[in-house]
């Protein structure tokens, strides 16, 4: 099928293609009997102007870039969802990418959100080095969405990943748990503040911790289990570095004969969609998810409107959600 044109739509309105173009731009300089007959000639013909030729062209850009981690979790999915709900009451567009939580993926993923020249980038716990973000931020405005940063021109809405941990080893220990594993997210976005939190949060109540080296992704909290199984000494209790390591932590347990919670508790960091399938029924740590995503939109048009040039750095407070994987040790037994 062959795209309609400019010149197409100025040929049905019997216009020149200039003022096609002047009403496309929203120009003033447009009689409303002409105006009319461009947009009437343009829907029938099914056209819409190049979002990249017409920033190009006005020399403004109303399209924000988001660069998500991961695909396959709901996480990111209600994150994007807060920032097209603000992009869309301000007349702006996404576009949006990945980069696998690979720092080579996300950089080349960064160059292609950058030559569509957007107004902002959201960069959703990126993994790629702080000099790439920096040298994206000299392009435009960058909002890090679960990352921390100290750059100037780069804004920040993170949780608190600390005290998110130490919740959840709060709320284990509360039901008698002393053997509590944390399956952290490596070199992931966020892994290092909630691993110091749960290090302190075990050492005030004088318990050993067991850190085990994992990632953000079920697979990997299924590897960890089977490396937990293999080496003999399964913990009572497990702290998952994020929702989907958990379900791939209580997969492995139960493929391995074991039960949720009664033989081994499990709590997951999120609070996604996930986590309240009912057969899923995770007890977790909530984050505002959609809050995020509208908080990094409002600091990406600040910018844009020119109304600051101090960057925003946002830290909300997480939440314990208990549901059904989380029991007193030993729970199941007669």
């Amino acid at each position: 099928m062959v795209r309609p044109t400019m010149d197409d739509v100025a040929a049905r309105a019997g216009v020149s293609r200039a003022l096609v173009s002047l009403v496309m731009r929203g120009s003033p300089r447009v009689s409303e009997q002409r105006r009319a007959a461009v947009l009437r000639a343009a829907e029938e013909l099914g056209y819409s102007p190049h979002a990249m030729a017409r920033s190009l062209a006005s020399r403004t850009s109303h399209v924000l870039g988001v660069m998500v981690s991961d695909l396959h979790n709901a996480f990111f999915a209600e994150v994007v969802d807060g920032l097209d709900a603000v992009a869309t009451e301000q007349g702006f567009d996404l576009i949006l990418n990945t980069g696998g939580r690979r720092p080579a993926r996300e950089r080349r993923a960064l160059r292609s959100l950058l030559s569509f020249r957007p107004a902002g980038l959201a960069l959703l716990s990126p993994v790629v080095p702080s000099a790439d973000i920096a040298r994206a931020a000299e392009q435009t405005s960058v909002v890090l969405v679960g990352r921390s940063s100290r750059l100037a021109g780069v804004d920040t809405v993170n949780d608190d990943g600390e005290r998110g941990l130490a919740l959840a080893v709060e709320h284990l220990v509360s039901l008698g748990h002393r053997r509590i594993a944390h399956l952290d997210g490596g070199g992931g976005s966020q892994a290092a503040p909630r691993r110091r939190g749960y290090l302190a949060a075990m050492a005030s109540h004088g318990l050993a911790p067991r850190v085990v080296a994992s990632e953000y992704t079920d697979a990997a909290g299924a590897r960890a289990v089977r490396g937990l199984l293999d080496g003999g000494d399964l913990p009572s209790a497990i702290v998952s570095c994020n929702d989907f390591n958990a379900v791939g932590v209580i997969s492995a347990l139960e493929e391995a004969g074991f039960r949720v919670p009664a033989d081994v508790s499990v709590v997951g960091y999120d609070n996604t969609s996930l986590a309240a399938l009912r057969h899923v029924s995770l007890t977790t740590i909530d984050q505002p998810r959609n809050e995020f995503g509208r908080l990094a939109a409002e600091a990406l048009l600040q910018r844009v409107r020119g109304e600051r040039a101090e960057p925003v750095r946002r830290l909300l407070r997480p939440s314990l959600v208990v549901r059904s994987t989380t029991a007193p040790p030993g729970a199941g037994r007669a």
